[in-house]
């Protein structure tokens, strides 16, 4: 049996205060395909008496931590933030999926999940101007693992350090000395591996003089900005530099015309990540990017904004593909978005640019509409 003690797990993670009114349940994208309801995990937490028994509970690994039921419940509880605890539990017997074990254990020898080599992390940055990160640099540019290593994704890094370049920001990039920021480990349930990459990361961070940076990867900026301390160390995603670069607030820039020199004829419709909508309410500069590249015509999904259907790639799902038979979440998305009849579906996530670009292909429409991250449509346009 696989137990944990309720009366402190309720406590810690506040489920007295649940009312029992299913929003948290009636807002899970994944109750449509899987047996997870946060509302019924919590019920029987609460009246478990003196132990909850986890075992066979394969629901809590369908989880993808976007946030939809804890910014919906009136009473402040967060199932998400439950989910991962239980996870804790499987984590610390070893009764995990084995895909999951391997992105442990590679972030753990390698500083990512990717069972990448630690020296090749820079490999993608050949070629580029990049100058190294030192005290006195305005910025880190934090590529992440994805951005690093997966081939599809290395496309946006270069997009974001072309535009950067162009915009005369002052921001530097730490190389192989970059290691994993451990979002997805968290959420797996590997507390103490996490609490490692942060003690290593703000070593690294201090040696290098880092006292701000912007990331490719919402993942990563939300790690960076809740689960590390604070520090006064200052961290946005790239959207959020190039919105302000537009504005004429940072950069050598002044007005988007001197960023931008051609135009991208396209309709554009934008898929908000769930770590940079619903986790950090940044809504809008993703958009002001878009809708300031001239050519492009912004369209809406139905569902946007808060209302966004998660694509199904975080909380560690990237590595549990497969685990669960039905339609994935991105492939509904990708069908919204041919309802908007855009070119182009627009995000600025790694997670969700492959998820979204798998479905695309999966569906057979990639004739109809092609899956872009908000970097490269820009870079288009300088």
């Amino acid at each position: 049996m696989l137990k944990i003690d309720p009366h402190q797990f309720i406590v810690d993670y506040g489920l007295y205060a649940c009312i029992q009114c299913g929003k948290c349940t009636g807002g899970c994208p994944m109750v449509v395909k899987t047996s997870l309801n946060p509302r019924n995990l919590i019920y029987r937490i609460i009246v478990a008496g003196d132990g909850f028994d986890i075992e066979g509970r394969e629901e809590l690994w369908d989880c993808t931590t976007c946030s939809t039921c804890a910014s919906r419940c009136p009473k402040l509880v967060n199932p998400m933030e439950a989910v991962i605890g239980l996870r804790s539990a499987f984590v610390e017997k070893g009764k995990i999926h084995s895909n999951v074990k391997v992105a442990l254990e590679s972030t753990f020898r390698h500083g990512n999940p990717l069972t990448m080599l630690r020296e090749e992390r820079s490999a993608w940055a050949e070629n580029l101007e990049l100058k190294p990160m030192q005290p006195g640099v305005d910025y880190l540019y934090y590529a992440g693992c994805t951005p690093s290593y997966d081939p599809r994704v290395q496309k946006v890094s270069k997009s974001i350090v072309k535009l950067m370049n162009k915009a005369e920001v002052n921001f530097g990039y730490l190389g192989n000395d970059e290691n994993c920021c451990g979002s997805e480990v968290r959420r797996l349930g590997e507390a103490g591996l996490f609490e490692m990459m942060v003690e290593d990361n703000q070593e690294v961070f201090k040696e290098f003089g880092v006292t701000k940076m912007f990331t490719t990867s919402p993942h990563c900026m939300n790690a960076y900005l809740k689960d590390y301390p604070q520090n006064g160390l200052q961290v946005s995603h790239y959207t959020q530099v190039l919105a302000n670069i537009i504005k004429g607030i940072d950069g050598g820039i002044q007005k988007s015309s001197d960023l931008f020199s051609g135009k991208v004829e396209a309709t554009v419709t934008y898929h908000d990540p769930c770590y940079l909508g619903k986790h950090n309410g940044i809504f809008d500069p993703p958009r002001d990017v878009l809708a300031s590249i001239p050519g492009v015509n912004l369209v809406e999904m139905d569902r946007s904004r808060e209302k966004s259907l998660c694509c199904e790639g975080g909380g560690g799902r990237m590595w549990l593909e497969g685990t669960n038979p039905n339609i994935r979440l991105a492939q509904i998305r990708v069908k919204e978005a041919l309802e908007t009849r855009a070119e182009i579906l627009a995000t600025a996530c790694p997670f969700c640019l492959l998820t979204l670009e798998e479905a695309v292909k999966h569906l057979n429409v990639e004739d109809k509409i092609r899956v872009m991250d908000v970097a490269e449509i820009a870079e288009q346009a300088l």
